[in-house]
């Protein structure tokens, strides 16, 4: 175990630096410095994670550009007019209609709080599991508007469908992490780095899988927490600072099953 975590931990310190911003989504919240601008260009740069690193990025500043690169007077103050030029907007399958809903909650919810974390901080408790309870509150308050669409509710995951949530584990991390490498934001400060759930990714898992620290066959929300709770026995106040160590280890050096392997017989 403890080969392992001394493996983690100069991964991290690798990894968890402002280089690592460039060419990743969370460039995105970081063009901006208004609060709540980082919340919402965050939160969707998240939600588009999926495919090339490249496309993401780029999909998302057209998304901000189409905002004005001011998302939260946008939310605030667009007109319907303005509105027009979302039906263009395409990534992956999610398309116009799960675009505008989404402005449609923001426009709605910032009008009446000042901080996107109250949404994700209803039910909360210090229990270090909590977090399964507030995403599957903050789905029911995302999607409840009468209008909301149905199929824009498989573009937001909630453990209640069995989901690893890891998009939105993503962007909670960016929110809720603290440290001074520059990286994650920390500009929230209810839920605690303690709480947070691993984002269980593709190379996340696979490389979670090849160091023992994940088991389950299946990946889903008891994956994410079974490697969470793995990492918790590696640093128990912030366990998801290895994701970093994880992504990078499966991204940046494809790490397959030799040096992490002969690392696991000795977990």
């Amino acid at each position: 175990m403890e080969d392992l975590k001394d493996f983690l931990e100069e991964k991290v310190i690798l990894y968890n630096r402002p280089e690592f911003v460039e060419n990743d989504p969370i460039s995105i919240p970081h063009l901006f410095s208004k609060k709540q601008d980082i919340e919402i260009a965050g939160f969707f740069a998240a939600i588009l994670a999926w495919g090339q690193r490249k496309t993401i990025i780029n999909k998302s500043i057209e998304l901000m550009k189409m905002m004005d690169n001011s998302p939260h007077e946008f939310m605030l103050h667009h007109s319907e007019n303005d509105l027009k030029p979302f039906v263009n907007f395409r990534h992956r399958t999610f398309n116009d209609i799960d675009t505008l809903y989404f402005i449609d909650f923001f426009s709605r919810y910032y009008r009446n709080h000042d901080s996107l974390e109250t949404a994700f901080i209803q039910g909360w408790s210090p229990d270090k599991d909590a977090m399964e309870v507030l995403l599957d509150n903050f789905h029911q308050t995302f999607f409840d508007a009468p209008h909301a669409p149905q199929r824009t509710r498989k573009h937001v995951a909630t453990p209640s469908r069995k989901a690893a949530c890891k998009r939105i584990n993503m962007f909670l991390r960016w929110m809720v992490r603290k440290d001074s490498m520059g990286v994650d934001f920390g500009i929230w400060n209810t839920i605690t780095p303690a709480q947070l759930v691993c984002p269980c990714d593709l190379h996340v898992d696979r490389v979670g899988r090849t160091l023992g620290l994940i088991q389950r066959k299946q990946t889903d929300w008891q994956t994410a927490m079974e490697l969470t709770r793995n990492l918790r026995d590696l640093d128990p106040l912030d366990p998801v600072k290895y994701d970093f160590a994880l992504f990078g280890l499966g991204v940046m050096e494809k790490t397959e099953a030799n040096q992490p392997a002969r690392l696991n017989r000795n977990k």
